[in-house]
């Protein structure tokens, strides 16, 4: 049984400096998210993602969500530059059904759901989980697609950072902290400004971006009770065009905060108790609209073991939300309260795994929801494992949908179902094959219905249903000079009544990544392709063409304890729309210059 020690150090992060980047293949990564406990990759029923710091340092964006589109399953909307609003598309599913957490805190707003992943500099994070598939029986709510957990870094010493690139995009970040055995604290500070580009295809004004950004933590022991705290801040700027192709602007504020208390009452029982709280807000600076998100949640998390080769985790999850707004004239400001009773038991017996859990969430304005996880998995032989996995997940209607344009007060949650088979398959100590099917079957969507066609007002409903099939392939290479990654996602995202498409969703992507170790220095190459989606568009949705994009990166380590890290974004110059009527990067070109100061 893992100690509750090792969880605090696998959920928070490693203790990294600011711009350290393996040289060497990476160690297994422990992945807390997918069961709340952790466990080593391999071990893990569910299909995850690891992206690492050293990934996001080479990968397109001056935010995370450029970074998760070069994975298998994940797709990515943006309306026009950096700072925009960003939609992210987990296995087919809406974008309001990806669970997003900043170090387990839950940021999904109560207003519009989507998480502002576009305010989280890559410069801050230790690395991202993503865990395809249902997770509400652990976490409640928004988690039908899977669940991001955006693990941020603690710093050991100083480090330093500057850079800039095209579209007069110019950064800077400081870190410093410290790590003994009884405890740590680090601060980090992260800035970008940007000009950008014109944000809709027609228009000529360049829409900039501003993010200022810190994340601390503090970790100290004391009598056999582990204390620890972090948070994470961004405030900024982002300028856009409206509808009318009228320049304004918005500022917006997001923050995690999180305080933590854990202990081991006796062998075998470790019990963690974590205070939360989530901050969203936008507030437009040419009209008095606004979008506000206050939300706490405690969590108590029991794990016991019950032998070396069974544990099990159980707890309950309270959640008070404040959502408030007023966009075109519609108002609202409304609390909610959520509660989530957990149990999950994991059984290990020779070469067979079970995971089984059941989560019950009791939530003020609908009702109850009973959600279930079940996963197995069986090893055939020292390389080789296949799995199995079933459950249900839910998406309760946020304040928006109950009273905002169009509300419907008497709405009702959209729920799922969903079923997965994984192969899994190492060749050597260097190569691994992943080979995944699943079908996720969602009901009770919520949908605007015109009630009057003379004025098309009218009213949310739950009246739409979607099936998603699909397959993912992946292969991994990791040497001591070589590393490759290719992946495959092949999808059906439909709409069950009508038979369509869902938007925004491509029937294929491609993902390919080369790179080489030379020494002290990185060279990497990381492709993305995908086939033809549909957007809104009236009377018909319009059809937006496939596209193919490369990014060329080099980190060489300088004279003095520099180091250059350089990108070539878009390297092909590649003219194409991830929404409908906005724009994307042309190719462009980025520098960060770094030094660790001890």
């Amino acid at each position: 049984m893992t100690t509750t020690r090792s969880w605090v150090a696998a959920a928070v992060g490693a203790t990294v400096s600011l711009t350290a980047l393996a040289d060497s293949p990476a160690l297994e990564p422990l992945i807390v998210t997918a069961t709340r406990t952790p466990a080593a990759h391999a071990e893990v029923l569910a299909s995850v993602e690891v992206i690492t710091a050293e990934e996001l340092a080479r990968l397109p964006g001056a935010d995370v969500g450029d970074a998760l589109r070069f994975r298998a399953g994940v797709e990515v909307a943006r309306a026009g530059g950096p700072g925009q609003q960003t939609s992210l598309f987990l296995r087919g599913t809406e974008s309001n059904h990806v669970l997003v957490l900043v170090d387990g805190v839950r940021i999904n707003p109560g207003t519009i759901g989507v998480a502002s992943l576009q305010n989280v500099p890559p410069s801050m994070v230790e690395r991202i989980e993503v865990v395809k598939g249902p997770r509400s029986t652990l976490y409640g709510s928004d988690a039908i697609g899977g669940v991001i957990n955006v693990i941020t870094r603690q710093y050991a010493g100083t480090s330093l950072e500057v850079g800039g690139g095209s579209y007069d995009t110019r950064t800077a970040a400081l870190a410093a902290g410290f790590a003994g055995d009884d405890g740590g604290a680090s601060l980090g500070v992260s800035w970008l400004d940007s000009e950008g580009f014109p944000t809709r295809t027609g228009d000529d004004v360049d829409r900039g971006y501003r993010n200022l950004s810190a994340n601390a933590s503090a970790r100290r022991e004391l009598g056999g009770i582990e204390l620890a705290a972090r948070a994470w801040y961004a405030a900024g700027t982002s300028e856009y065009s409206d509808f009318f192709v009228t320049p304004v602007d918005q500022d917006f504020e997001n923050a995690a905060f999180a305080l933590e208390a854990a202990a081991s009452p006796r062998a075998g029982w470790d019990t963690r108790v974590t205070l939360g709280h989530a901050l969203d807000r936008i507030e437009q600076n040419q009209s008095p609209d606004y979008l506000k998100t206050r939300r706490w949640q405690l969590d108590w998390q029991n794990d016991v073991a019950v032998g070396d080769k069974h544990s099990v985790t159980a707890g309950v999850l309270l959640q008070q939300e404040d959502a408030s707004s007023d966009s075109y004239g519609l108002g609202f400001d409304q609390g909610t309260g959520m509660q989530l009773a957990y149990v999950q038991d994991q059984f290990t017996a020779g070469r067979h795994r079970l995971l089984a859990a059941v989560g019950y969430t009791h939530h003020e304005d609908f009702g109850s929801e009973a959600t279930w996880n079940l996963e197995y998995g069986v090893a055939l032989g020292a390389a080789t494992s296949v799995s199995l996995a079933a459950g249900t997940a839910f998406r309760a209607p946020d304040a928006t949908d109950r009273y905002g344009f169009g509300g419907n007060p008497d709405l009702q949650p959209e729920s799922s179902e969903s079923f997965e088979v994984a192969l899994r398959h190492r060749i050597g100590e260097r190569h691994q094959l992943t080979l995944a099917a699943f079908r996720n079957d969602i009901d009770d969507l919520i949908q605007y219905v015109v009630t009057d066609f003379t004025t098309f007002d009218g009213e949310n409903r739950n009246v739409a249903r979607a099936r998603i099939e699909g397959v993912e392939a992946a292969w991994r290479y990791e040497g001591e000079a070589w590393f490759a990654r290719a992946a495959a996602t092949w999808q059906d995202p439909r709409d069950r009544d009508s038979d369509e498409r869902l938007l925004r969703r491509a029937r294929e992507n491609y993902t390919l990544a080369v790179g080489r170790r030379i020494g002290v220095h990185v060279l990497a190459l990381d492709v993305l392709a995908a086939g033809e989606r549909l957007d809104f568009g009236f009377p018909e949705p319009v059809k937006l063409p496939s596209y193919a994009v490369a990014s060329l990166s080099a980190r060489l380590a300088l004279p003095g304890g520099w180091r250059l890290t350089a990108r070539v974004e878009n390297l092909f110059d590649e003219q194409y729309e991830l929404a409908s009527g906005y724009n994307t990067p042309d190719r462009s070109g980025f520098l960060t210059l770094g030094r660790d100061l001890r």
